[in-house]
């Protein structure tokens, strides 16, 4: 059993962009990232402190709007448009979830394509799934750099996507099928789950059940991908994998913390990078 190392492998991907970075600087241009944040949710809160710890790291530009939960849709998309114009902000993100009297999805449709650096928007959806360039969905982008530091090939393996999110699952299945993988897709309407992930090669699961996949739902050998991160009554973060008892059949396996989490952020800052890299041209 291998662990993959996501903590060591975004570490090494941020030194790269404040590399980049500097170039950048010394044609005038410092890449800006803007961060809508809507409430008092402390999960969300702490997110964005760690993606704004991230943007100074690697020398970025960086502010965030917080906005009391009582604000209407219409001044989030107000803010969202302000942004848009700023020649100084290459990434938009909205944190979410927002709530409830906020329609997500016309939000997220308000941002500019160009700075959509979550990857959210229909238009970058598309492309992602048409195999084009586009911003990919920062934590599926991050599972597949995985994959390619690790050497993992995925063509023509079979793959257990637990969970069909338009934030991960989905995505995470369009990237898998542009690499040649033979893809499997469940979600909370799927009979008998153990039947699909105990045949797969890989299985990546990301619907926040603690300790949801269990030794007896993967084969021996298989590759595991554990995207959940949940925290227990007790304060300890855990993923949605037993880990103990499935990391000793697996050949590769990600730990919570550790594993994709900060991949995410460093997937982020790639994808404000690329954007910023697109202003200079």
């Amino acid at each position: 059993m291998r662990l993959i190392d996501g903590k060591k492998l975004s570490k090494k991907i941020e030194k790269s962009i404040a590399n980049e970075v500097e170039e950048l600087k010394e044609k005038g241009v410092v890449p800006g990232l803007a961060v809508v944040l809507v409430g008092d949710d402390p999960a969300s809160h702490t997110y964005v402190a760690m993606k704004e710890k991230s943007c100074k790291n690697v020398g970025f530009y960086s502010i965030v709007h917080k906005m009391p939960d009582t604000i209407t849709q219409q001044e989030i998309i107000e803010t969202i448009e302000m942004m848009n114009n700023n020649p100084r902000i290459d990434g938009i993100l909205v944190q979410l979830p927002l709530p409830k009297h906020i329609d997500t999805t016309k939000i997220l449709e308000v941002i500019d394509p160009a700075k959509d650096v979550d990857g959210f928007h229909p238009y970058n959806m598309g492309r992602v799934v048409e195999n084009l360039d586009a911003f990919a969905p920062c934590t599926p982008v991050g599972v597949m750099e995985m994959f390619e530091e690790y050497n993992i090939d995925l063509e023509g393996k079979d793959v257990c996507v637990v969970g069909a999110s338009n934030i991960v699952g989905k995505p995470m299945a369009a990237l898998l099928l542009n690499k040649n993988a033979t893809v499997t897709i469940t979600h909370i309407y799927t009979k008998d789950l153990a039947s699909h992930t105990k045949r797969a090669d890989i299985v990546i699961v990301g619907v926040g059940v603690p300790g949801l996949i269990k030794e007896d739902m993967v084969k021996e050998g298989a590759i595991v991908i554990d995207i959940g991160i949940n925290r227990l009554e007790s304060g300890k973060l855990v993923g949605d994998v037993d880990f103990e008892n499935v990391a000793p059949k697996c050949s590769y396996i990600t730990p919570v913390p550790g594993g994709v989490g900060p991949m995410t952020i460093a997937m982020l800052l790639s994808n404000t990078l690329k954007a910023a890299k697109r202003r200079v041209k």
